[in-house]
């Protein structure tokens, strides 16, 4: 098993986007901003939903990858950090699913 995470990747993705390389995607997408890359999330999302409908265990460990780079893109342009997430996650956890989603505000 593989001690790689997301801090890990949170990091190789802010370091990429400081570098302001031309030949890096990460760069590439904070240039273009929080639509760009918010948009390439979304299609991320798709294909990792269509490959989980069609049961393609591969293409759904691939595109669940290219989905979780991508949202740590998004959140690092909104200067977000995962941990704030993780801290949410955990929050939620304290408690039954049904009961947290019951608290949500009504949208």
């Amino acid at each position: 098993m593989s001690n790689f995470s997301l801090q890990d990747l949170e990091k190789i993705v802010a370091e990429r986007s400081r570098s302001g390389a031309a030949d890096s995607w990460t760069a590439t997408l904070f240039r273009k901003g929080i639509e760009k890359a918010s948009q390439k999330m979304g299609e991320e999302a798709v294909e990792t939903v269509i490959a989980a409908v069609k049961g393609d265990d591969k293409a759904l460990v691939s595109e669940s990858a290219d989905l979780l780079y991508h949202w740590l893109v998004v959140l690092g342009i909104a200067g977000i950090p995962v941990a704030d997430v993780m801290a949410e996650l955990e929050r939620r956890t304290s408690q039954s699913g049904l009961a947290e989603k019951a608290q949500r505000p009504a949208s």
